[in-house]
């Protein structure tokens, strides 16, 4: 038996159904930048939007232990 708290129960949604209401109502456009649906040219333009808005990917540091 699990138990969880008034409200967290039931199916939980997929990804791409919270992606397309956040679009439908909101106008909130959320886009993998990998997603193989769509073709290298637009690849590259949510890259650079990306980029324009909110700056390049940070690059992974490795931890330093002094």
């Amino acid at each position: 038996m699990r138990w969880a708290p008034h409200g967290y129960g039931g199916k939980r949604r997929e990804p791409d159904d919270i992606k397309r209401a956040g679009w439908q109502t909101q106008g909130v456009l959320v886009i993998d930048a990998n997603d193989e649906r769509l073709t290298w040219p637009e690849r590259e333009l949510i890259r650079q939007l990306g980029e324009k808005l909110y700056g390049g990917k940070l690059a992974r540091q490795e931890a330093r232990h002094e």
